[in-house]
């Protein structure tokens, strides 16, 4: 299924004043690893000329949402193309943290199934025919920026990963020189879910691995901070999780400069 998304005009304007329309180009895509069946969601803006840098865009604990769909679109809108990726499989998706959790333990249960499906949607991203795949960087939420650091821990050919509000805990440390991907981490100060002790414990283990990272700590920021339906998702079930309209912006502008820093001197 393929949709099109028409651009403000405005918003046009301010990226080129040659192209007088352009489009943002969604599509669902069902994929298959070891026989479960994932649902990936691609977003590219098909007035982008030639290829240009993909991102992975990995989903918060809830499953692959209309969250992450979004989060696709505006990488789109910023001249990338993003895939959504499925690390849930067969329509897992929740909005009652008890399940998601339970999704969540399940997809990191065995490894190697959940490096098998973070490597198939990376392949696929890399085989679009918009893409540069010697130019590729993955973002995730929570849950998925865990993901992404793992990814980078073990070593996969990646640019740039960004975690928002990730857990920094690894599944196993970085080896000494195995971390090639440049990482940047944004994460809420007083978050209880990812505490100053966890964030000085990754610190370490970076500078061990002799990794390039970034941290970027937000006084007074809670978890879930770049999603706007987190402040009612707290108050529903009493978890700590606040969205928070500067955290979430100051934090894309940053993967922003981070991207346009690699991807321009890649080029």
């Amino acid at each position: 299924m393929t949709v099109r998304i028409c651009l403000a005009a405005a918003a046009l304007i301010a990226v080129t004043a040659a192209v007088a329309r352009a489009e943002i180009v969604t599509e669902v895509v069902p994929y298959t690893v070891g026989g479960t069946t994932l649902t990936g969601y691609l977003a590219y803006d098909d007035g982008v000329t030639g290829s240009r840098p993909g991102v992975l865009v990995v989903h918060e604990w809830w499953g692959h949402n209309a969250y992450a769909r979004r989060r696709a679109e505006l990488l789109a809108g910023l001249g990338y193309t993003a895939f959504a990726l499925d690390m849930y499989g067969e329509g897992k998706v929740t909005d009652h943290p008890s399940q998601a959790g339970a999704f969540a333990r399940e997809a990191l249960a065995d490894l190697g199934v959940a490096e098998a499906r973070f490597a198939a949607a990376l392949d696929l991203l890399r085989g679009h025919p918009t893409v540069d795949a010697a130019r590729v960087a993955a973002i995730g939420y929570c849950f998925g920026g865990g993901v992404v650091l793992h990814a980078a821990r073990t070593g996969t050919d990646l640019d740039a990963v960004v975690s928002f509000h990730g857990s920094l805990a690894p599944k196993a440390p970085a080896a000494p020189g195995a971390v090639s991907a440049e990482i940047l981490v944004l994460t809420g100060a007083d978050d209880p879910l990812v505490p100053l002790t966890q964030v000085d414990a990754f610190r370490a283990e970076m500078t061990t691995a002799g990794a390039d990272v970034e941290i970027v700590s937000y006084p007074g920021v809670v978890h879930s901070f770049t999603n706007p339906d987190a402040t009612a998702i707290g108050e529903r079930f009493g978890m700590p999780v606040r969205y928070d309209a500067a955290a979430d912006a100051d934090s894309w502008q940053r993967m922003q400069a981070l991207f346009d820093r690699l991807f321009a001197a890649s080029e």
